[in-house]
């Protein structure tokens, strides 16, 4: 999980690991949380399936990103 502060906003962007079968590669599934003042604002639904840990959770904090833009 990576964490952002952006705009007054703390934003997370999660990566939730697939686990299909024992020899099947890696894959996560994106998604993003909006906290302000430590209450919940707004989470995405499953943003897309990934490869990386790390390109799901900056997917996750795009999204944030841009929510807080269309709603700031």
């Amino acid at each position: 999980m990576q964490q952002a502060t952006y705009k007054g906003y703390v934003l997370w962007g999660h990566a939730i690991e697939e686990q299909e079968g024992v020899l099947a590669s890696e894959r996560y599934a994106a998604s993003g949380t909006i906290t302000r003042d430590r209450k919940f604002i707004e989470a995405s639904g499953v943003l897309g399936v990934y490869e990386t840990e790390e390109e799901a959770q900056d997917v996750g904090l795009s999204w944030a990103r841009a929510w807080v833009d269309s709603h700031g």
